[in-house]
């Protein structure tokens, strides 16, 4: 059991109870001045003042203007957590909007463009002198290999033709995409980004909801790069 402090028996003897939350068992109790507390706490120190050395009206009027202040911080405060909490999440109706739409997400599998080709892009760790992009048919077979040269450090995007090494039509797919990076011999980390088509979304049990993109299976929408 929590003993009474000197605090709370002055709150008591004045008549005011100071409010408290319960707290499960094997931990201590919270109890905390509310603002019905600050102003029977005010009033108690009015009726029981010194008449001949009254409580200063300036003072009075500052102590509540403060707690006030502190009220509607703390509301603020909640609201703003509530509202970033919104934001930060995605939901089914924000999801959804993606179905039948293309996205660029980290991937090595890619579906041709109706116009023949594909575009993507890589994410680079730092600086490269050489990026290579390697694009195979389902099969494994090398179609074609695309070299960016130097890169800066950041995103570096590609567009291929369609067409393999030897000129003839790759047809439309799927194609797997490697990529690599390197700076005067020294490997740099590289991401490859594809571009491919949302088919559904999934809602798992107390979950964000996530993308199921073609080729690539669950993606989550924070993975998103770009929205075609």
């Amino acid at each position: 059991m929590i003993a009474t402090s000197s605090f709370d028996t002055t709150l008591s003897n004045l008549g005011i109870k100071r409010s408290s939350t319960s707290a499960p068992v094997g931990t201590s109790a919270s109890t905390t001045l509310g603002q019905a507390d600050f102003l029977k706490l005010m009033t108690a120190q009015m009726r029981n003042q010194d008449p001949f050395d009254p409580v200063d009206n300036t003072q009075m009027v500052a102590q509540m203007a403060q707690f006030s202040s502190l009220a509607g911080i703390s509301e603020m405060s909640a609201t703003l957590k509530s509202i970033g909490d919104k934001l930060g999440n995605t939901s089914v109706a924000d999801a959804s909007s993606y179905i039948g739409r293309t996205v660029l997400t980290p991937g090595d599998t890619a579906y041709g463009r109706t116009a023949g080709g594909l575009a993507g892009a890589v994410e680079l760790a730092g600086s490269a002198s050489d990026v290579l992009v390697t694009i195979e048919s389902e099969n494994g077979q090398v179609l074609r290999q695309l070299s960016l040269g130097a890169q800066p450090k950041g995103t570096a995007t590609y567009d291929w033709d369609g067409r393999t090494a030897a000129g003839e039509d790759a047809g439309a797919g799927p194609f797997t995409v490697t990529v690599t990076a390197q700076n005067s011999g020294a490997a740099v980390a590289a991401t490859g980004l594809v571009w491919a088509p949302v088919q559904s979304v999934s809602v798992p049990p107390g979950g964000a909801p996530v993308l199921n993109v073609a080729g690539l299976g669950p993606v989550p929408v924070t993975s998103v790069r770009e929205i075609g």
